[in-house]
């Protein structure tokens, strides 16, 4: 018989890392996992900025840094604002970085939920070759009847299918949170 509990748990894997994607797609609201995916150049080396410095949000439309060390202000906010997708203009005061949220236009939030299509693209892709692994075990496996390999082949493909829906059923969430004024 064939065990599709590893293939299982590769797919657990995909769906978490989308998740992660997800929490990083600006909304509106501030958050600080908006940030999660700046590099910030210190001491020699580019760095995530949560082991540079402290990210909170004061309310909706600010979130507040604290560098824990004061001399890398200038490279975490030249980081932030290089980052495009994210269109964040930060403000120091020498000591914390205050970035303002900038309410969405509508066309802005078209654009940030087709980004964030490509991430549900991304995810599918990754789906599809957990699949075809499972596929190609499955079909080299000698000890299995042809019957056998069929009712393997057929779980595999409901078990990306109810994964599939799983990034659909979280992309629409997200969708419909960015679409929301």
């Amino acid at each position: 018989m064939f065990d599709i509990e590893e293939d299982r748990k590769k797919m657990e894997g995909v769906i978490a890392r989308f998740k992660d994607e997800m929490k990083k797609v600006r909304t509106g609201r501030a958050h600080p996992d908006m940030l999660s995916g700046i590099k910030v150049e210190a001491y020699g080396q580019f760095m995530p900025l949560n082991q540079v410095a402290n990210v909170t949000a004061a309310d909706a439309t600010l979130l507040v840094i604290t560098p824990f060390d004061p001399t890398n202000i200038q490279s975490i906010a030249a980081a932030i604002r290089a980052d495009q997708s994210l269109g964040l203009n930060p403000a120091d005061d020498g000591r914390i970085i205050r970035v303002p949220i900038p309410s969405l236009t509508e066309e802005r939030r078209k654009e940030i939920v087709k980004n964030a299509s490509t991430k549900v693209e991304e995810a599918k892709v990754a789906l599809r070759n957990v699949r075809e692994d499972a596929r190609k075990a499955v079909k080299i496996a000698v000890e299995m009847g042809e019957d056998v390999k069929k009712r393997a082949e057929k779980d595999i493909d409901e078990l990306t299918k109810e994964f599939n829906d799983k990034i659909d059923a979280e992309f629409k969430a997200k969708s419909e949170e960015i679409m929301k004024l």
